[in-house]
């Protein structure tokens, strides 16, 4: 062995000096698969060469385990596959992290089951041995997934996951709770753990032939029970058996009473044991008699009737008391506590026939067999009209002896008269039963324990033993009334331990763990004390007799009756085909799998291949997965490795046809770094080999003379190669003379960077696994200057910022292309229209075809020569539509109106211009041709009238403006669009010689237009691109008529680009509105000129509305009528524009004639007022020489109320205050309606005159209060007495706890010396109903808003109809 030198200077193996030398994992290992290791970390450091097999061992031997019952997954991604077992991969190549990064790593079961121990010395590890005193145990709520409600009660360490013990210890299934079913999962698993009913259920047989068993509830009942008892999961779910009640998903996410669940099955089942031998089933084990009776004190008469129960509702806390009963044993004694009729609520003898002082109560007749129990937790707080929780302490015995609560009087009525009125007084929580009087013994034969038929001494000799329960299941509740978690305490009959069924989780618990359930604290029992009790406790008390003659065991398996044994089969060959599916899927590799169809175009899919299959197989399976039989032969296709995200192929797989997919994807995992593209060649093409550490470069080819842009060359380099080398690669690729390249790398959005250093690498230069550059290889002089100042950095500059944007026009709009005239020049202007030739008309896509050649073959000199024919406004040069200097406003009044520029080689453009709208044909002479725009005042009358004219009114001064239009040659976009190009263009003197398409954008200098006097920008010009072409992608909500494509640099300004769309719309850019239209066709409104379209994105829509822009200093105001006595007080009008220096009064001026138009309101200006609005709340008066910005602040969006007034406007001064009052008459229970008061000062003195004087009653007699909340202050006639804080003792009303500081409060009054109305308790709860009706409607707050809860129904049928109408 080859000995080296170590650090130490001793000489060591050369083997162990390199494994020492080689990268480390460290791996973290948590095993949750027991409760008592799920804290605890398994830490191992392990060479980067380690196989997961070595891994699986090292972990099986540290953790005690026998290798190969235990599975390893991703602690950060539990859901992704687990780590294979015999996998020979290494760590480094499975995706562990070396050089100490830690691994998280779950150790799981497999399978369902838990993992083995290793054998000891005393052999199998069994915690069943260990001291019960010294385990931490668990009991309580966990915080579980999914389930609302779950309850922080519990902080104890003792009450922690380390204390759950696994299911191979306690030897029970858990159940899973499919979101809020804990309270099902109790009962389900109380009843299993009942011999006597889980025994009767099995021996229930199931026919096939009368029944679907998937509706079938006892034989879904049937096959949870012998999955709970043979099954080897530690949970499994309850869906058949909900699907059986009839239920759909929807009720997993509703929380139910744990009683009434158990009431509705019983039910339930009693309906489908009909006919059978278990048809009294439920009967026989839970329904007791109790006698409900009346007792004349007088004569003795005596008149009952018999009632049945399945379980006993106790009362926590009597009603009103302030304590609450401190056993079970207490609060039975209450239930059966007679109580005295006397005073008024005499009873009428039959007897006596009279009214007589009686006795009234109930007593116990049978008990049953198994007694429940149901602790009344839940009330109804009269106080906060909400419903509570009573977390008292109530203490429950193990062993309950019910003797005491069997009537033992011997005194027997003279006469007794059976009632067969059936029903039940306490709340509907007993069976009614009609029976006879003359009951024999033989009644209760099944029925439990019967007393009645049996004198007093010999019920006083009855053994105590016949009237002991034991109890075995204690539901618990943790929460409140609104929601919360349920789990049972469950004594098993086979070894009388105890154990926590809390969902899937099943642990141990002690005497000690059930006592604590009681609820409340150790402390007194006051009335506040169960306010800061735990809101865990006991609900539901389930007790069985101690009868050794009746009490049942739990059928053995080999005790099964036949059917229960082929069940048992069944199930155990579908838990084995599950595991196999299993096995199957956890061997899958899932993966994102792409292809570029030559007919298709790209298309996804999901490739789902078994890891053992080859390369080959899976290229077959994905040829037959993208459908490219008969399209491309599957020799022509191959596997690669593919991202998606940077469109980049890493690696092709040459010579790995036969290595299993497992290999090459690095094992099977939920989801995979990468995708797999399937990718498809022409027979003569010969495959590319794609290696790794390759990088994919897609080279756009820039023309600086045609300025366009070609599509991407797809070229695949290394880093490592130098900027020489790259540029030699590019010239074999695209042809281009590698001597005057230049190449420009766009790193990230619109970050260009010349590549000019020969030597320097493509690593160095920031080149990543997808690229994109530009190459120019001309011999102009433009790479003489700097890369900034170059056309090819503005070209690459434009192309980063051009975005493509969809605007609708407005319908029958003047600049639309349907109305535009075409009008001729020779020489002079001419005003004369001219007539065309309707059917010399030709679309615009026809036009634009048969002129494409024409248009390119335009030269630079040519457009220069005919810009120089131009008038004398063309010396600002114009490219592809130059829309020219348009009039700003103050000009265009004075202007003759016939501003054109000719351009003989513009007239297939004025073709196209003219062509959709029918305009007259072009002039021959076509070296004086213009083309003109003319709009009458008709017209603009016309358009106003129209459905996409806004109430704004069109100024008459721009009906006679001529808008014209220079129109050029095609200039292809930069992402090499060939289409038809209209740019706009306004440059100064010093730009005249050079030829770009740009157009100039200005800063908004913050006035009120954007131009000077003569139309040129006020800041520095930016050259920024502007192009359109027609919309020709069918989409119906754009019509393609109506519809422009506009390209443009999205750092214009938002005044600029409606500068350059006035030729489409026809009007000025004052004169129309851009709406901004979002993914939920929601518009919003555009109004800041000076921000650029930054914020807009490719194919983003605009719709333009006709309407009068804002200007600075304006700003639009929603208006709303204020109706203070109608049901809905706020009601919007209409859409104005206020303006700053603007008075009240002309804003009233100018909102009048609108208001007649839109809203057909025909208002004396006089009798409004405009005043603030906060919400819903009325606030200031504006006062009709108030001024906007000066003494009234306003901003966009703007909202005021207008209000109608009966008489003319008593606010005069700001120092005055207006009051809404409102009478409250508690003799009627009725509110007046509103009224205002017009104080002068802030004196209460002053507001009960004012009152006084509008209601006639005396000072001395008047209340006032202030109304709460937002307007109209509703509130119940219920509360309204007792709950506003009636006459304050305050002298002004601008101190607490009135605040009136401003206009609109509402104040209430009253007459002190009225008296309420007396309601019967029918009338208040009819009162309430209508109340709570009438404040929902007016979306005020009511007192009392119960939860709403779906009643819980289990269908026999399968499931509830449907409702058509319903959602």
């Amino acid at each position: 062995m080859e000995m080296v030198p170590s650090e130490e200077n001793q000489f060591v193996p050369k083997e162990i000096q390199n494994a020492a030398e080689e990268p480390r994992v460290l791996c973290i290992v948590q095993d949750t698969t027991s409760a008592k290791t799920v804290n605890e970390r398994l830490t191992l450091n392990l060479p980067a060469s380690t196989t997961l097999s070595k891994l699986y061992e090292d972990v099986a031997h540290k953790a005690g385990y026998v290798h190969g019952t235990f599975e390893l997954a991703w602690g950060n991604f539990p859901e992704m596959a687990p780590l294979e077992h015999n996998s020979e991969m290494s760590l480094s190549e499975s995706g562990f992290e070396p050089g100490g990064k830690r691994n998280f790593l779950q150790l799981t079961d497999k399978d369902g089951e838990q993992p083995q121990v290793v054998s000891d010395e005393s052999g199998t590890a069994d915690s069943s041995g260990l001291d019960d005193s010294s385990q931490e145990r668990f009991i309580g709520p966990l915080p579980r997934d999914g389930c609302a409600g779950g309850s922080g009660d519990y902080s104890s360490p003792s009450y922690s996951y380390s204390s759950i013990l696994s299911k191979s210890e306690t030897g029970y299934v858990g159940l899973v709770n499919q979101a809020m079913t804990c309270y099902l999962n109790s009962l389900l698993q109380t009843l299993f753990m009942t011999p006597e009913f889980r025994n009767a259920l099995y021996n229930w047989a199931f026919e096939e032939s009368e029944e679907d068993p998937v509706t079938s509830i006892p034989y879904q009942l049937q096959r949870l029970f012998v999955l709970l008892q043979t099954s080897k999961k530690r949970a499994i779910e309850t869906t058949d058996v909900t699907r059986s009640f009839g239920w759909d998903s929807s009720e997993a996410w509703q929380q139910h009473d744990v009683q009434e669940l158990c009431r509705v099955m019983f039910d339930a089942l009693e309906q489908k044991w009909k006919q059978t031998e278990q048809a009294d089933l439920i009967n026989q084990l839970y329904q007791g008699k109790l006698k409900d009776y009346v007792r004349c004190l007088e004569c003795g008469y005596e008149s009952w009737r018999i009632d049945t129960y399945l379980d006993i509702p106790l009362v926590i806390r009597p009603f009103g008391a302030s304590q609450a009963y401190g056993s079970v044993e207490e609060a039975l004694q209450a239930f059966i506590q007679p109580e005295t009729l006397d005073g008024p609520n005499q009873y009428f003898c039959e007897r006596c026939k009279k009214k007589c002082d009686a006795r009234k109560g109930l007593r116990f007749l049978h008990f049953p067999y198994l007694l429940t129990l149901q602790l009344k937790r839940f009330d109804f707080d009269y106080t906060t009209m909400h419903r509570i929780k009573l977390n008292d302490r109530m203490i429950f015995p193990d062993e309950l002896d019910m003797s005491p609560f069997i009537d033992v009087e011997d005194e027997k009525s003279p006469q007794t008269e059976s009632c067969t009125d059936s029903g039940a007084e306490n709340e509907g929580s007993c069976h009614s039963d009609q029976m006879s009087n003359d009951f024999s013994t033989d009644d209760c034969v099944d029925e439990g324990i019967c007393l009645d038929s049996t004198s007093s001494t010999e019920r006083a000799l009855k053994p105590k033993s016949l009237l002991t329960f034991e109890l075995f299941s204690v539901m618990v509740h943790s929460g409140s009334a609104a929601g919360g978690h349920y789990y049972a305490c469950i004594k098993s009959f086979s070894d009388g331990q105890w154990y926590s069924f809390n969902d899937q989780h099943v642990s141990k618990i002690t005497q000690d763990d059930i006592r604590k359930t009681y609820g409340g604290s150790s402390g007194s029992r006051g009335y506040y004390s169960s306010a800061f009790a735990s809101s865990t406790n006991a609900y539901m008390l389930i007790y069985r007799l101690k009868d050794p003659s009746r009490n049942a065991k739990f059928l053995a398996v080999e005790d099964f009756p036949v059917h229960i044994k082929t069940l048992v089969q069944k199930e155990k060959e579908s838990e084995e085909q599950e595991k196999r599916q299993r096995e199957i899927e956890r061997n899958t590799c899932k993966i994102k799998l792409f292809c570029m169809h030559p007919v298709k175009m790209m298309l996804e899919s999901k490739l789902e291949v078994h890891k053992d299959k080859t390369l080959r197989e899976a290229t077959e399976m994905a040829y037959k997965l993208m459908e490219l039989e008969g399209v491309v032969s599957l020799d022509c296709c191959r596997l690669v490795k593919y991202d998606e995200f940077h469109e980049y192929l890493e690696q092709s797989y040459e010579g790995e046809e036969d290595t299993p997919m497992g290999l090459l994807l690095g094992g099977v995992k939920s989801s995979y770094m990468f995708d797999l593209l399937l990718e498809t060649r022409r027979p003569e093409q010969v495959f590319q080999p794609y290696k790794p550490g390759e990088v994919m470069v897609k080279v756009h080819v820039v023309d600086l003379k045609s300025e366009t842009i070609a599509p991407p060359i797809s070229v695949r380099a290394y880093l490592n190669q130098t900027i020489t080398e790259f540029k030699q690669l590019i010239a074999q690729a695209t042809k281009l003379s590698a001597e005057t390249m230049r190449v420009v790398l766009e790193r990230c959005y619109n970050d260009l960077r010349l590549l000019y250093v020969p030597n320097k690498t493509l690593k160095a230069e920031g080149f990543f696994r997808s690229n994109k550059v530009f190459v120019e290889s001309s011999e102009l002089t433009d790479h003489q200057v700097a890369f900034t100042e170059s056309l090819l950095w503005k070209l690459l500059d434009r192309h980063g910022n051009t975005i493509r944007l969809l605007v609708l026009l407005p319908e029958q709009s003047p600049g639309t292309l349907a109305s535009r005239t075409l009008c001729q020049k020779a020489g002079e202007d001419s005003d004369g229209p001219c007539e065309g030739s309707k059917g010399n008309r030709k679309s615009v896509e026809a036009i634009l075809e048969e002129s494409t050649e024409k248009l390119k073959n335009l030269s630079l000199q040519q457009q220069q020569q005919q810009q120089g024919s131009s008038t004398s406004d063309s010396q600002k040069s114009s490219d592809a539509s130059d829309f020219e200097h348009i009039e700003s406003p103050t000009q265009e009044a004075d202007s003759n109106s016939s501003l054109c520029v000719a351009a003989d080689n513009r007239e297939l453009d004025n073709r196209i211009r003219a062509a959709p709208g029918g305009a007259c044909g072009a002039s021959a002479d076509t070296e004086n041709q213009f083309v003109c725009e003319e709009r009458s005042d008709s017209e603009v009358n016309n358009d106003r009238s129209t459905s996409s004219v806004d109430s704004d009114i069109l100024s008459s001064s721009h009906s006679s403006d001529t808008l014209c239009n220079a129109d050029s040659g095609p200039i292809q976009l930069a992402n090499g669009l060939d289409s038809h190009s209209i740019t706009s263009s306004r440059r100064s003197k010093a730009h005249e010689g050079k030829k770009e398409t740009w157009d100039t954008a200005e800063e908004d200098s913050g006035t009120d237009s954007e131009y000077d006097d003569n139309g040129k920008s006020k800041a520095e010009a930016q050259y920024l691109y502007f192009k359109t072409e027609p919309f020709s992608q069918g989409d119906a909500l754009w019509d393609a008529q109506k519809c422009l494509v506009v390209h443009v640099d999205k750092r214009i300004t938002l005044a600029a680009f409606k500068h350059n769309l006035e030729p489409y719309v026809g009007v000025t850019s004052t004169q129309f509105k851009v709406f901004r239209v979002y993914a939920n066709n929601q518009e919003f409104e555009s109004v800041r000129l000076n921000e650029t379209l930054s914020s807009f994105s490719d194919d983003n829509k605009i719709t333009i509305r006709l309407g009068r822009a804002l200007k600075k200093g304006e700003y639009r105001v929603k208006v709303y009528q204020l109706l203070v006595n109608e049901p809905e007080p706020c009601k919007f009008l209409v859409d104005t524009v206020f303006a700053k220096g603007m008075t009240v009064r002309q804003s009233k001026e100018e909102l009048l004639p609108q208001l007649k138009e839109h809203c057909k309101l025909d208002l004396s200006i006089d009798r409004v007022r405009l005043r603030k609005k906060t919400w819903k709340n009325p606030g200031t008066v504006f006062l009709d020489y108030h001024v906007y910005e000066e003494d009234i602040s306003i901003s966009s969006n703007w909202e005021v109320f207008l209000e109608v007034l009966n008489e003319p406007e008593k606010m005069k001064s700001m120092s005055q205050l207006a009051v809404l009052t409102r009478r409250w008459s508690p003799a009627t229970m009725k509110l007046g309606p509103f009224e205002e008061v017009i104080l002068e000062s802030s004196s209460v003195d002053e507001l009960k005159d004012k009152l006084s004087e509008i209601s006639a009653l005396p000072l001395e007699n008047l209340e006032f209060a202030k109304g709460r909340g937002t307007f109209p202050c509703d509130i119940s006639v219920l509360e309204i007495h007792q709950d506003l804080d009636w006459n304050p003792k305050v002298s002004t009303l601008n101190v607490w706890p009135l605040y009136i500081c401003d206009d609109g409060a509402v104040v209430f009054y009253r007459d002190s010396t009225e008296e309420p109305l007396e309601l019967s308790e029918d009338e208040r709860n009819e009162l309430m109903k209508k109340e709570s009706s009438r404040l929902l409607k007016t979306g005020h707050r009511v007192s009392y808003s119960p939860r709403k809860e779906k009643a819980l129904k289990i269908y026999l049928d399968g499931g509830p109809a449907k409702d058509p109408g319903q959602d």
